[in-house]
This record gives structure tokens, C-alpha cells and sequence, in this order.
């Protein structure tokens, strides 16, 4: 984590500016230039106004522009955090991270296979493994579209119809990501290392459009996935195919830390209420 000294400036008694906007200005420059990067934690309001001479109402003023610009959001009990901008795993690792620092762990996906959480999960997990991660709980639930009956996608793109080929090889591509997370979480309650531990996994008929995460009830990461043609190798035979590729969807991120005047409290709660609605009505278990 950086240092106030490594992205913060003295403040200029000439600038025509603000004591609060030069503030906001240090930190959105250091945002955009990388010195702090998604995921990282800024100096508590008291350190900053500390170290520019400010009250902390200046301090405040100076970060509610930030969070208008979706550059900053606010985690009850932990702090003010750089918002990730991106779904790559480097981006949604650290929030994620962030939830095994609470004493109760709270993850729900819905999407296609899972393996992008099943990535970022494992290096998690092995931070708990090792002790460095110490929640009390974690509660993980996973609704999927079901690979074992026809679906609208992935297909053939040649004929644009169901295979149930082409749902085998994506039930292998979910059931390797599902199992790593089961197992991973599993293990912990195993070991003791967690007093409670679950991982439930349902599915559903719906095709698989879009991915959503939603971590501690607190942040909701939604993405579309984009569907691309692309050719598979299928019982030793190039097939084309029609793919939501969830390593290619952009996430956007929400969280009810957001300023008032966002969409961002109102989305999160919309999307737990989608999420238990559909998780409690179409889901059905996944055959393990």
C-alpha cells in the first residue's frame, strides 16, 4: 500500500483553488497515473487532514467529487477504497480480498461457468490457508446456466442450433471451476480454520447472458457477456461455435458506499432481490 508521502502533495497557498480541490485533484491525478491502484486504501480522513493542515470537513469535501466520478468508494468499517474500473481478475481480487477481511464472507455469482471467480478465489483461499485471512464465516452461493439441457448459448455457429456436444464441453469447463471452489472452501472447514464454511450451487434454464457478482451486500460487479464466434476442437474435430466469453465482459462496479446522489445503494439492493428471487424459485440444485 502506498504512503501519503507517495502521492500527495504540499498544497499551495497561490493556487486559485480550494484547499479541498487541490485534495481532490492530488488524489484523482494519482488514481489516473497508477500510483494507486484498484483495490488500495486511501489514508483515513483524520491522516489526511493531518497532513495537509485541514479540517476534516475540508477533507470530506474534497473526496465527495471523487466518489461522483465513480474513482472512490467507502467500505462501512474499512475505509475509502480506489474503485476498480475493470473485470480483470487484478481488479476484482482486491475487493474480493477485502470481504476476507471481515469476519463474515458473503459472495453470490450468477453467470456461466464460474471460472473467473473460481481463479480469483483460489489465491484467497490460500491467504487463509496460511493464516494471513482469518474470517469468522464465509457463505458462497453460485447460480449457473444449466450445460445439461439446451440452451440459446454457447451452440453451433454453423447452424445456430443446440449440441449437446457443445454443452458437455461446457459442462466440463463449469464443473472444473464449481468443484475447485467447493473443494477449496471444503477444506477450510476441514481444517478448522473457518467455524463455518458453504458453498451451494444451483441452476437454471435461462441462457447465460451476463455475469454478476455481488460481494458482502455491499458491492455488486455486473458485466454482459459479449458472444463470439470461435472454433473449439470437439471428439478430435474443429467445431465453430457461438460463446459467451466471460473473459472479455467488462464489469461495472457498484456499491452502497457510493455518494447519494448515485445509483449505486439502489442497484446493489436490486440485485440481491433478483438474485434470491431467481435463486429461490427456477434454480434447482446442480447435479454434482
Amino acid at each position: 500500500m502506498s504512503t501519503p508521502a507517495d502521492f500527495l502533495a504540499q498544497l499551495d497557498p497561490e493556487d486559485p483553488r480550494t484547499p479541498s480541490q487541490q485534495i481532490s485533484n492530488q488524489i484523482r491525478t494519482a488514481i489516473k497515473l497508477g500510483k494507486l491502484t484498484a483495490g488500495e486504501k486511501l489514508p483515513s480522513q483524520p491522516d489526511l487532514a493531518e497532513r495537509y493542515g485541514v479540517a476534516r470537513e475540508t477533507v470530506k469535501a474534497a473526496l465527495r467529487p471523487l466518489y461522483a466520478e465513480r474513482l472512490l468508494i467507502s467500505r462501512q468499517g474499512s475505509g475509502v477504497f480506489v474503485r476498480a474500473q475493470t473485470e480483470l481478475p487484478v481488479g476484482l481480487r482486491p475487493h474480493i480480498e477485502s470481504a476476507f477481511e471481515r469476519p463474515h464472507v458473503r459472495i453470490d455469482f450468477a453467470g456461466f461457468s464460474g471460472e473467473t471467480l473460481a481463479g480469483t478465489l483460489s489465491e484467497v483461499l490460500d491467504k487463509v490457508r496460511a493464516g494471513r485471512l482469518t474470517p469468522e464465516s464465509i457463505a458462497i452461493r453460485i447460480m449457473l446456466s444449466d450445460p445439461g439441457v439446451p440452451l440459446a448459448l454457447p451452440c453451433r455457429a454453423d447452424t445456430a442450433a443446440d449440441d449437446s456436444a457443445v454443452r458437455k464441453r461446457a459442462d466440463r469447463i463449469t464443473r472444473r471451476a464449481v468443484d475447485s471452489i467447493i473443494d477449496g472452501v471444503q477444506e477450510l472447514a476441514d481444517l478448522g480454520l473457518v467455524a463455518s464454511a458453504t458453498a451451494e450451487v444451483r441452476a437454471h434454464s435461462a441462457a447465460p447472458l451476463f455475469k454478476l457478482y455481488l460481494i458482502n451486500d455491499e458491492e455488486a460487479f455486473f458485466g454482459f457477456y459479449p458472444v463470439l464466434e470461435h472454433t473449439v476442437t470437439i471428439d478430435n474435430a474443429p467445431v465453430p461455435i457461438f460463446d459467451p466469453m466471460g473473459k472479455d465482459a467488462t464489469l461495472f462496479h457498484f456499491s452502497t458506499g457510493d455518494d447519494d446522489t448515485s445509483n449505486g445503494p439502489q442497484y446493489v439492493t436490486q440485485a440481491r432481490t433478483w438474485f434470491d428471487s431467481v435463486w429461490n424459485s427456477i434454480a434447482r440444485e446442480y447435479p454434482q
